[in-house]
């Protein structure tokens, strides 16, 4: 996998994970510097190259000017998140047909920023961990556990058999202010298109939404996690 993008390399490095070798435009300025001299402490080979081989190796020429290769993302497995904290308030995100890559790497960054145990996504109809994720995430996918799953409704058995409440994030729920969200939380956001799914939708515990004061009526996915996400984060700040 390559990982492309100040950040996203930059938090890679501090993961410790294995990576092959990072190319970096000759004569590094400014944050470069700091990636080259992390990457020399993890002993991370680290070649400096012309500009023109990092435009060769990005599709997209958004390197920043380095470029990292490491072994393909690894996923976590569901039993991972759930062990991942002994708090008694937990968070873990549920993506139902997120197919869109800049919406998936937004929404693991925001679960990052906000402490989520992880998230989850489906084996089909979803967009995966990819190169263009980790780098949209600015690197908060090397952070963050993601467990790839075949059935999205049996996991929400496995999350009510394992204490969390179950909310379903939709455009005619309940107003999301006001509500308690202590204890263990699992929340599910909808595709770009379809929103929550009804079988999974009718699975879930409450259905919950945001007020809405324009002329548009939706948000782009990711935003609504965002606002949802510091919501719930807000709430249990405040106890």
């Amino acid at each position: 996998m390559k990982i492309q993008g100040r950040n996203a390399v930059s938090e890679l490095i501090k993961t410790g994970k294995t990576i092959d070798k990072i190319l970096m435009e000759k004569n590094p300025q400014g944050s470069l510097n700091k990636i080259f001299s992390d990457a020399r402490k993890q002993n991370v080979r680290v070649q400096f190259v012309d500009r023109k081989v990092l435009d060769k190796e990005s599709e997209d020429k958004r390197h920043q000017g380095v470029i990292a290769f490491a072994s393909d993302y690894k996923y976590a497995s569901l039993d991972d998140i759930l062990g991942a904290t002994e708090k008694t308030d937990s968070l873990i995100i549920l993506c139902d047909g997120i197919e869109d890559v800049h919406n998936l790497g937004s929404i693991i960054r925001v679960a990052e920023c906000v402490g989520a145990n992880g998230v989850v996504i489906p084996s089909t109809n979803s967009a995966s961990v990819t190169e263009a994720v980790v780098r949209i995430s600015a690197g908060a996918a090397e952070h963050m556990r993601v467990a790839k799953v075949n059935s999205l409704n049996r996991t929400i058995d496995q999350l009510k058999k394992a204490g969390y409440w179950l909310y379903a994030l939709e455009a005619d729920g309940e107003s999301i202010y006001g509500k308690d969200f202590g204890g263990k939380v699992a929340l599910v956001i909808g595709g770009e298109d379809g929103g929550v799914k009804r079988l999974t939708r009718e699975k879930c515990d409450y259905c919950v939404s945001l007020p809405l004061k324009g002329k548009v009526n939706s948000l782009n996915a990711s935003v609504a996690l965002g606002v949802a996400a510091y919501e719930i984060l807000r709430t249990r700040t405040q106890k």
